[in-house]
C-alpha cells in the first residue's frame, strides 16, 4: 500500500533540485533494480507488483494501478525502487578517462556510462552543465552500469588544466583516429550534442582526433556523441 508521503517523495525525485535536496534517486524495472541491489548502493524503498527479493523488509507489494501513479515510464515495469545517492568519490587520474562537456541528452549519458563500463573506464568526468546521472531516464539507460563507473561533476576546465596526462578532443578536423598511435592512458573529451567541445575546454586539448567519414557524398554533419564515444573507446582499447 502506497502512502501519500511516499507518492510525494517519488514524484519530487523527477526533478534534479529535489534529488539533491532529498538525497535519493529512482530506478525502475526488475533487471535494473537487481543490478543496483547487488552493488554498495543503499536501498530506501522498493515497490513491486510481484515479490522478487528474498527477506527484504523494504519490499512493499503494490498493485499495477499504484505503480502507474509513481512510475516515470510510459509502460511501468513491475517494480520501482528508491536508492540513496552515494557520496562522490575521489577521481583516480590514471588509465583511460572519459570527460563530457555539456552533454544534455539523458539517453546519450546513459549509453556513455554503459560504454565506460564495457570498455573498463572507471572514471567519467562531467561538466556541471551535463545532464544529472541520477535523472530517471539516465539511470534506466545505464542498465545498472551506473554502479560500476565513478561519475564526477566538476569544473572540467580547471581539472584539465591541472592534469598531467594527454587530453584527446573529438573534432571534425582532427587527426584520423584510425591512423594514430593511441596511448593506454589519457582523457577523451566528448562535446555537446549541438555545439561540440566548448572554446574553453578546446584550449586544454593536447591532441585533436577525428572519426573520418567514408560515405561518397560526405554530407553527414556529425555522429551522435554516444556513437562517437563507442568508436573512440574501441580504438583506444584496440591500440
Amino acid at each position: 500500500m502506497l502512502s501519500k508521503s511516499q507518492i510525494k517523495l517519488i514524484t519530487r525525485l523527477k526533478q534534479k533540485k529535489y534529488r539533491i535536496a532529498d538525497g535519493f534517486f529512482v530506478a525502475e524495472g526488475i533487471k535494473v533494480i537487481n543490478e543496483l541491489l547487488n552493488s554498495s548502493l543503499q536501498l530506501h524503498f522498493l515497490f513491486t507488483t510481484e515479490s522478487f527479493v528474498d527477506n527484504n523488509e523494504q519490499e512493499i507489494l503494490i498493485t499495477e494501478n499504484e505503480l502507474k501513479k509513481i512510475s516515470f515510464l510510459t509502460t511501468p515495469n513491475k517494480a520501482l525502487a528508491v536508492f540513496k545517492i552515494p557520496e562522490q568519490k575521489n577521481i583516480e587520474t590514471k588509465g583511460l578517462i572519459v570527460a563530457l562537456d555539456s552533454v544534455r541528452d539523458p539517453g546519450n549519458l546513459g549509453t556513455i556510462i554503459r560504454l565506460c563500463d564495457w570498455f573498463g573506464v572507471k572514471e567519467l568526468i562531467c561538466t556541471k552543465e551535463t545532464v544529472d546521472c541520477y535523472n530517471p531516464k539516465v539511470v534506466q539507460a545505464t542498465m545498472g552500469s551506473i554502479t560500476r563507473v565513478n561519475i564526477s561533476y566538476l569544473d572540467l576546465n580547471m581539472f584539465l588544466a591541472e592534469t598531467k596526462i594527454p587530453i584527446f578532443g573529438a573534432f571534425m578536423d582532427g587527426e584520423n583516429v584510425y591512423k594514430k598511435q593511441l596511448p593506454k592512458e589519457g582523457i577523451i573529451v566528448l562535446g555537446n550534442e549541438a555545439n561540440g567541445i566548448s572554446k574553453n575546454i578546446e584550449k586544454q586539448v593536447t591532441e585533436r582526433i577525428a572519426i573520418p567519414r567514408f560515405g561518397d557524398l560526405q554530407e553527414t554533419e556529425s555522429l551522435n556523441v554516444a556513437t562517437a564515444g563507442s568508436i573512440l573507446l574501441s580504438e583506444f582499447r584496440r591500440s
